[in-house]
């Protein structure tokens, strides 16, 4: 057998953990900018683009990037999903509290594995709707204190409902649209689409998008570079060889790693409970993909 197989075989793998790492940063970037959410937001997909676009461009006029139409169109749908997104979760902050924010805005697990079983077929175990129970379970304790104290659901707290569903529609997008493009492609295309609906969302609030300090542009460039390209492209890359209902629920490992990285960056420390959910995320990941395993091996294409 090839000895490279077994390493193929594990780089998605290794894509989603690089993905969870570079977007477990992107709630300290936005504390750290010094702007409104929705306009840090917008300019770290803006630089994103920007700073993509060269290598984009030189790698489709050589021919070295896998492009197709179908692809590009998926990659537009992905970044409308993920400017809604971004938008409603964003406005969600400022209306409900941070913690019941991140869980139901994490909640797009639930609807990509709703909308795979109804729509895309496929067949999802008992396994799998455990490691899914557990991985939900898990977060409520991590970041849902709020949430099990304040069950009634306000405007914020609908929003970011809502932002859960967009977030599904990405994960949807982008594993439909890498069949027809590579991970930095299609991550360029969507990021171009995600700035202008946020760029769209900003005019509207008239949120202002210049007068920012030295302090503001440098986080912002960090975050275009760490959680957009690296983030995005790495669970990019993962969405081309597993399915969504597999990248999306380990994506909760997200608010786990913040909650564990606010203990040194932002004094933050958990408590008890919120340590019990971070056990019972990764029991539910572990679930999960012992589940898909079962089912098929990953491809392993690029």
């Amino acid at each position: 057998m090839d000895s490279s197989q077994p390493r193929r075989a594990s780089l998605p793998y290794l894509a989603l953990a690089s993905g969870i790492i570079c977007l477990s940063f992107s709630a300290f970037f936005i504390r750290w900018a010094q702007a409104p959410g929705p306009v840090a937001a917008f300019f770290r997909l803006l630089l994103a683009a920007v700073l993509l676009t060269p290598i984009a461009v030189l790698r489709l006029v050589r021919r070295e990037a896998r492009f197709g139409p179908r692809g590009a169109l998926f990659a537009l749908i992905g970044g409308s999903f993920s400017a809604l997104d971004f938008g409603a979760w964003s406005i969600a902050v400022l209306l409900t509290t941070a913690s019941n924010a991140t869980l139901l805005g994490n909640a797009s697990p639930l609807w990509v594995a709703l909308f795979a079983l109804l729509v895309f077929r496929e067949k999802l175990g008992r396994l799998f709707w455990a490691g899914l129970s557990l991985t939900l379970a898990g977060a409520i304790l991590v970041m849902g204190s709020d949430f099990l104290l304040h069950p009634t659901l306000g405007l914020g707290d609908s929003l970011a409902l809502v932002s859960s569903i967009f977030y599904a529609g990405y994960f949807l997008s982008t594993q439909h649209g890498r069949v027809h493009l590579d991970p930095l492609t299609y991550v360029w295309i969507s990021a171009w689409a995600t700035s202008l609906g946020l760029l769209i969302l900003n005019l509207i609030m008239r949120n202002p998008l210049t007068g920012y300090g030295a302090r503001s542009w440098i986080i912002f460039l960090a975050s275009a570079i760490f959680s957009q390209i690296l983030g995005y492209i790495s669970m990019s890359y993962a969405l081309g060889h597993l399915p969504a209902s597999i990248v999306s629920p380990t994506m909760i490992g997200q608010p786990v790693l913040t909650t564990i990285l606010a203990i040194p960056l932002l004094a933050e420390i958990p408590g008890m409970w919120q340590l019990i959910g971070g056990i019972l995320v990764l029991g539910g990941i572990y679930l999960i993909h012992r589940t898909y395993n079962r089912r098929q091996a990953p491809v392993t294409g690029d």
